[in-house]
Formats: C-alpha cells, sequence, structure tokens
C-alpha cells in the first residue's frame, strides 16, 4: 500500500467503497518534517481555501477527499521542491501525511486523479470569482492593477503563437495570463489569453466585466450619481495599452478611470513647476518632484502628471481620475512595480508557469488570428531591409571618404561604389517582389482556414485557474502571516517572508487532545533568537482566532519549543 501506510483498514474499506474518504485522524508525532506550515493554516482558511468545498460537488468514494485534496495542494504551493504532483516522489509520504492527518500523502497517479475529479466539475471561474469578491469587499478597493505574464512553452503538442518575453529578451511560443492586483502586489483574479491578445482588448473583454461584477457590492450607485466627476474604479497598467480613445470609451461606458504612462513625450517642462510631494508607493512614505498640467487627448480632458527624477529625466502620467490629488496619482503609478515584484515572487517561489494538468484544446475555429503567412513574410521583409541599410550604410562612409581622398584612391574605390549599388538595387528588386506577394495576403486568417497542421490550439486552461487559485490563496496567507509577524521582528518589512519561510520549512511536534479536543503545534527552534521571539509573538495572535483543523473538532493550539518546555 505504499511507504507510511498505517490505516490499512480504512484503505481497504474505500477501495471497495464501503466508506466515503478517511476523516483525519491525529496522534502524537514529534520531530515531523515541514509541520511549519501548519502556522499558515488559520491564514488559509481566512483567505478563502475551505470554501472549495462549498464550490465544488463531493469527489468519488476513495481515501482522500475534497477537504484533504485541497489541504495538500495549499500545502505543497509553499513547501520548498514540491511545486507540482510529480515531486512528491521526493518528499516523505508519511511525514507529509502526519500534516494532513491521515497515515500517508497521495502518491502521484493519486492526487492527478483528485485534481482531475475536482477539474472536470468545471467551476474554477466560479471559486475564482467568489474568492475575488470577498478580497475586494474586505479590502475596500478602489484601484486594481493589471498586467500580463507570459507563461514559456518548451513542449511540442500545443501549436501556440509567439510572444516577446521580457525576461528571456526573445520571442517563444507561450501563453499569456493576464493578472490583477491591488496596490501592495496581493492577486484578485487572473485570466488567460488564448491568441495574441492585446492588454487592451483584453481589459475590455475579460477583466472589465469581471470586475464590474466583484465590486458590485461595495459600489453606491447613488453617491455616483450625485458626483459625476467620481470615478467607480481605475485600473493601472503599463504603456502597452495606452490608447487615449480607450480611455475615453471605458470612462463613459462603465464610469473607469485610468493610470498609465504616456507614450510619444518629446518636450520638457520648466523645472521650475515642479514641486516636491510625499506619497506612498508600495505602502512607504516617499518625496518625488512631480507637477500636472490639463491636457485634451481623443476630444477628452484629461491630466498629465510629470515626475522629475535627478538625473532631469521627466516620466509623464495620464490619468481620467479627476478627484485624487498629484500626489497620489503618482504614488499610484509607481506602485505599479509591486507587481512585477509579484511575478518575480511567484515565479522564484511558487512556479506558476508549471503545468499541472498536460492535454491541449481547441479554440473557436472562427476566430480571427493574424495570419502566420504574413508574418512570415513581414519578418522576411524586415531581414532584406537591415542588409540593405547596411550596404547603404558602407557605401555612405566610401563616399564620405572620397572627399577628402587623392584621384588615385578615388579611382579605386569607384568598383566598390558599383558593388555596392548593384547590392543596393538586388535588396531592393527582393524587396519589392516581397511586397507584392504580401499583398496577396490577408492580414487576418479565420483559424478554419488555417492549414490544420499549422492552426493553433491552446493548452488546458480550467486546472491551471484552479491551481493559480489554490496558489493565490497561499500568496496572500503568507503575506497575512508576514503583515503579522514584521512589527516584532528587526527589518520585518523587509525581511517577512525570510522568517515565514523559515517557519514553514521547521519542523514541529503535533500533540491531539481528543478529550479537550485541541491539536498542539509545536514549533522547533528557528535560526535565531529573535526569529524564535517573534514566533512565539505569532503563537499568541494564531491562538487567538481559535482556528479548528478542518474536517475536525479539534481547535489548534501554537506553541514553540522553548515556550513549551518551561
Amino acid at each position: 500500500m505504499g511507504i507510511g501506510t498505517a490505516r490499512q483498514l480504512e484503505r481497504i474499506e474505500c477501495s471497495i467503497g464501503m466508506l466515503e474518504e478517511a476523516q483525519p485522524i491525529f496522534e502524537h508525532s514529534d520531530n515531523v518534517c515541514h509541520a511549519g506550515v501548519l502556522f499558515l493554516l488559520p491564514s488559509l482558511i481566512s483567505q478563502g481555501l475551505m470554501k472549495g468545498k462549498d464550490i465544488y460537488g463531493k469527489l468519488k468514494n476513495g481515501y482522500y477527499g475534497l477537504v484533504s485534496t485541497l489541504l495538500v495542494l495549499a500545502y505543497m504551493s509553499r513547501l520548498v521542491g514540491i511545486k507540482t504532483p510529480e515531486a512528491l516522489k521526493l518528499c516523505k509520504p508519511g511525514e507529509f501525511g502526519k500534516i494532513i492527518g491521515l497515515d500517508r500523502v497521495p502518491e502521484v497517479k493519486c492526487l492527478r486523479g483528485k485534481i482531475e475529479e475536482i477539474v472536470e466539475q468545471n467551476k474554477a471561474k466560479e471559486f475564482s470569482s467568489i474568492l475575488a469578491q470577498g478580497w475586494i469587499s474586505d479590502e475596500q478597493s478602489a484601484y486594481f492593477y493589471i498586467d500580463g505574464h507570459v507563461r514559456v512553452y518548451h513542449g511540442d503538442k500545443a501549436k501556440l503563437t509567439k510572444k516577446y518575453v521580457s525576461r528571456e529578451k526573445l520571442c517563444l511560443a507561450g501563453t499569456t495570463e493576464f493578472w490583477v492586483n491591488n496596490e501592495l502586489g496581493l492577486p484578485y483574479l487572473v485570466v488567460t489569453g488564448e491568441l495574441n491578445e492585446k492588454l487592451k482588448n483584453v481589459i475590455i473583454d475579460q477583466i472589465i466585466p469581471e470586475l464590474l461584477k466583484d465590486t458590485a457590492s461595495i459600489i453606491n450607485e447613488q453617491e455616483l450619481q450625485a458626483e459625476p466627476k467620481k470615478p467607480r474604479f481605475t485600473i493601472i497598467f503599463d504603456r502597452e495599452a495606452y490608447e487615449p480613445a480607450f480611455f475615453k470609451q471605458i470612462w463613459e461606458n462603465h464610469r473607469i478611470a485610468v493610470i498609465t504612462y504616456r507614450k510619444g513625450v518629446k518636450d520638457l517642462w520648466n523645472e521650475s513647476e515642479f514641486t516636491g510631494c510625499s506619497t506612498k508607493v508600495i505602502g512607504k512614505e516617499i518625496t518625488m518632484l512631480l507637477a500636472e498640467r490639463r491636457v485634451e487627448l481623443s476630444g477628452m480632458q484629461m491630466r498629465e502628471i510629470r515626475k522629475l527624477s535627478d538625473s532631469g529625466h521627466q516620466t509623464s502620467i495620464i490619468t481620467t481620475n479627476e478627484t485624487i490629488s498629484t500626489e497620489i496619482v503618482g504614488g499610484k503609478m509607481f506602485s505599479r512595480w509591486s507587481q512585477e515584484n509579484f511575478f518575480k515572487y511567484m515565479l522564484q517561489d511558487y512556479e506558476i508557469d508549471k503545468a499541472i494538468e498536460y492535454g491541449i484544446e481547441s479554440i473557436e475555429f472562427n476566430k480571427m488570428v493574424v495570419n502566420p503567412f504574413y508574418k512570415d513574410i513581414t519578418y522576411k521583409l524586415k531581414k532584406l531591409k537591415e542588409k540593405q541599410n547596411r550596404v547603404k550604410a558602407r557605401l555612405m562612409q566610401v563616399l564620405e571618404k572620397n572627399l577628402d581622398a587623392s584621384i588615385e584612391e578615388f579611382k579605386q574605390s569607384v568598383q566598390k561604389q558599383a558593388e555596392a549599388r548593384e547590392t543596393i538595387k538586388a535588396y531592393q528588386d527582393d524587396i519589392n517582389e516581397k511586397l507584392m506577394e504580401r499583398k496577396q495576403i490577408p492580414y487576418y486568417l479565420a483559424l478554419k482556414d488555417m492549414p490544420e497542421e499549422n492552426r493553433y490550439n491552446k493548452l488546458k486552461t480550467e486546472s491551471k485557474l484552479f491551481i493559480n487559485t489554490i496558489k493565490m490563496i497561499a500568496y496572500r496567507a503568507e503575506t497575512a502571516v508576514g503583515n503579522i509577524i514584521a512589527p516584532f521582528y528587526a527589518r520585518g518589512e523587509d525581511e517577512m517572508r525570510m522568517l515565514v519561510k523559515d517557519i514553514i520549512k521547521s519542523d514541529a511536534d503535533l500533540i491531539p487532545d481528543y478529550t479537550n479536543n485541541t491539536l498542539t503545534v509545536v514549533l522547533h527552534t528557528l535560526s535565531t533568537p529573535r526569529a524564535n521571539r517573534a514566533a512565539e509573538e505569532l503563537c499568541d495572535i494564531l491562538n487567538a482566532t481559535e482556528t479548528v483543523y478542518p474536517a475536525t473538532e479539534l481547535k489548534l493550539i501554537y506553541k514553540t519549543i522553548g515556550f513549551y518546555s518551561t
């Protein structure tokens, strides 16, 4: 039955359908590997992990039920080196099993089967949406940061469009996931692009409808009517979606304001216009030099704010939000880096690019895409023009040298000039031929009209959205614990995540008391005395939540080894 198996009778009953699922039963266990992850459990529950059991139906009869599966996936997302089901082969199954109250963690095939049962219910969007509504309502959010993250694909089953990946500085096949976060980088929701959708189109077609639904409970319609300049909410993004007509459209249709960088700025404002302003960037108080002017773009009055850097560079910001001050606009715009930090951290610690389920799905055949043959000819044209320009540059160098050359040197260069002009003409003939060829090819093409061997498809999205939702819950839970512990730890704001990870990877003793219905988690010593003192303060705060372990009646009690021994 596998390493660590101890509840053989229940496993046999489950295998013949006599038991719906095994219930968590904790035994006194010392030195349980990575049991410190249980310090995240109150936050995981408060962030909505157990709402999954209300969204998803009961799984088929088996040893591992829905609650156990959700807990395993949440714990896996934070345990070092266990980000995918395959990585379970590298962990100690019995030790991990003690953390979930069972004899061992499910094996790879079993866990994949459970994930497949959950995914087949097609409720990941509902699960994500309910969580987003709760988070937005709790935080009374009025500002949403939007950016895309390219999930690079290295396989050979899917035929995906190519995208420029800035971190690789290459065009690679992949899928773009568009994330919506708050000012501090906490995620709200994520949507997946099927092809090469522009950020502007994704905002209009997918993100705005979702945000309108998720913010409905916190929007006061009477207040909006009384204050015609007040936006429903504000979205913040980079230059990729810069288009004044788009800003005007979403304001007139939905009363949604924008804050973004302005493109194509060439003029400089007089430095005497700039004044020092105190503002918050990612929660930290800073001072920056700002100036503001009115500007009309696409027939709409907007505000242009510029930041003057120490080097004299002026960063231009455009906003349609008329109700906030200049310094708040500057602070909100530069807080966009919290989202970049979020992507970097999620790549390193949560491995958000990892596939949880392999396979492909078809895309609607009537969907229009940029014709790949058109793109191929355009690329060849670009290369021909580059080669032609290099020859032209060499010819100009020869002509410049001839201005001061002697008669003898001039005669020697005539042949080179003739050869260069012939080469330029040959390239021009090729360019003209490619231009004529491109004119015969439509720029857009329906997927159904593409050859089957080249037709685009997509990676499975339901399982990825489900796992992304679990990882959002885990990231928020980790952040919540970090924020709790930061005031008790020197340089807590900068090092809180390091301390939380130190707690998670630490061993702990598990001491159940079924007489008093408690489960005591005794954390072993951390790396430094100050970390241990911070952990003791965390224990007091977690104990005040009186969290009950899911699917049991055991109230969690947190202690540290030093406190417990006294």
